[in-house]
């Protein structure tokens, strides 16, 4: 009986630490630093900017990134000009995913150019410099095209999110 207990317990404790992985990736400090540049990129535009972090990523990244993508309602903006930039913390995979909005008006190789650059960033172990980096020239693309407007409204959080593959 106390076996079984404690083979629960040890579960649970690993389940409870990955969960912790993907919350705890980024310092508090670097959390509100990730959310100061959604802002400022946003600030001049009608665009909007999310982040979200899981630990696993067991399928192709851009597959999960746009399952993440349609979760977060960033398919509901009133221009379709949401950007989402997504982690897997564990698996090391990333993504940048736009809407059609702005990948109407971006270069084919746009995401491309940002995500080597963030790449560049994070095998010097700076992920939330890279991130930081990625969210800005994310927002420049966005202020070109989707020009803040009187009266706009932040469509969505500029929170970073987290969930999805916790095993």
């Amino acid at each position: 009986m106390k076996l079984r207990k404690a083979v629960r317990l040890l579960r649970w404790w690993s389940f409870k630490s990955e969960i912790m992985n993907a919350v705890n990736f980024f310092s508090k400090e670097k959390k509100e630093q990730i959310k100061a540049a959604v802002k400022e990129a946003e600030l001049n535009t009608s665009g909007e900017i999310r982040v979200h972090l899981d630990n696993h990523c067991r399928e192709d990244v851009l597959d999960r990134a746009a399952w993440w993508f349609g979760r977060l309602d960033m398919h509901k903006t009133e221009k379709r000009n949401g950007v989402l930039f997504y982690l897997a913390v564990r698996d090391r995979k990333f993504a940048i995913l736009g809407d059609a909005g702005i990948n109407a008006v971006t270069p084919e190789d746009f995401w491309d150019h940002i995500k080597e650059k963030m790449a560049g960033r994070f095998s010097e172990g700076d992920f939330s410099g890279g991130l930081e980096e990625g969210i800005l020239m994310a927002g420049e693309a966005l202020k070109e095209h989707f020009q803040y407007q009187e009266g706009d409204v932040n469509e969505l959080s500029d929170e970073i999110s987290f969930g999805g593959d916790l095993k």
